[in-house]
């Protein structure tokens, strides 16, 4: 099963463009291939929140005040665990945990990260094909002058307090793209980047081998996740500073070079050389529809 359109997804930015062109072209035209750079074992149980964030947003779940987990959530049993004595700086919430307990159940017995997904799609009435861009450990690491840190021990943890120095994707050169990726990509119309964060959600889908290659003969249409030379959330800008790139949408367009035939930038940026120009600020849920259409409008 593949889609009119491809979007590479990565945190919250990802979840929501994939949102805004399922609700302006239909679910069924759309497939997800998701980071998994910043998956971790916590407490035993696997959690991909990436992967989640489309999901719980897809779904009609995601806390959208927060930018992540289940809205309405309740937290008792961290609580417990760290009355216990257990590490709770990475918060997971009842639901959530109830998904990851899920997940690694499969896992354990064997399943494939990208059938689990899919299953949880489903599950959830979730039309979008969801596909992690590998079912094999890829995981982000940044590097510091404070050291190198797994990049959920960086950006949550430490709450990417430190400039970042540099980033590695470990495992992503024996990583194989998860079965569905490369055929959703050929059989595409567009492929989009979504504005996510370039070095943590899509340099790391772009590290696994064979997906940079795929994208050659496709038109690659990336949306800025600068917003008036701000990231609309997260450390963005300044990781673009401390890694020596311009803090601007320009400064992103050329991050990506010749992958990218057409970079679309908020009118903020209007600016922006050879940009195509179109809101895309689509943090409230009713405005998604219009700035997908409005995308999709403007890149024809």
């Amino acid at each position: 099963m593949g889609g009119r359109y491809v979007v590479l997804s990565g945190g919250l930015g990802g979840s929501r463009f994939v949102d805004s062109l399922a609700r302006a072209a239909g679910p069924g035209e759309v497939v997800a291939i998701v980071n998994v750079g910043d998956d971790l074992e916590l407490h035993g149980l696997y959690v991909s929140p990436d992967l989640d964030t489309v999901l719980y947003t897809l779904g009609g779940l995601l806390d959208e005040d927060r930018g992540w987990g289940v809205r309405d959530e309740t937290y008792r049993a961290r609580e417990m665990a760290g009355a216990l004595g257990a590490e709770t700086w990475f918060t997971l919430g009842d639901r959530d945990i109830g998904l990851h307990l899920a997940r690694t159940e499969r896992l354990r017995r064997g399943e494939r990260l990208s059938d689990v997904a899919a299953s949880f799609a489903e599950a959830l009435g979730v039309g979008v094909r969801i596909l992690p861009v590998t079912d094999d450990p890829v995981r982000t690491k940044v590097s510091t002058a404070a050291g190198e840190f797994d990049f959920q021990d960086w950006f949550v943890r430490r709450a990417h307090a430190d400039p970042v120095l540099g980033l590695c994707y470990d495992g992503a050169d024996e990583a194989r793209p998860a079965p569905g990726v490369l055929e959703a990509i050929e059989a595409a119309e567009i492929v989009f980047v979504a504005p996510s964060n370039p070095f943590v959600s899509i340099l790391p889908i772009l590290a696994v081998p064979g997906l940079r290659e795929s994208l050659a003969p496709k038109r690659v249409v990336a949306l800025s996740p600068l917003v008036g030379g701000r990231a609309v959330r997260g450390p963005l800008a300044g990781m673009l500073t401390s890694l020596g790139h311009d803090p601007s949408a320009e400064g992103v367009r050329a991050l990506y070079g010749d992958l990218v035939s057409t970079f679309v930038v908020d009118p903020a940026d209007a600016g922006t050389p050879d940009a195509v120009v179109c809101p895309i600020v689509m943090v409230d849920p009713e405005r998604r529809a219009d700035v997908g259409r409005a995308v999709l409008e403007a890149v024809g």
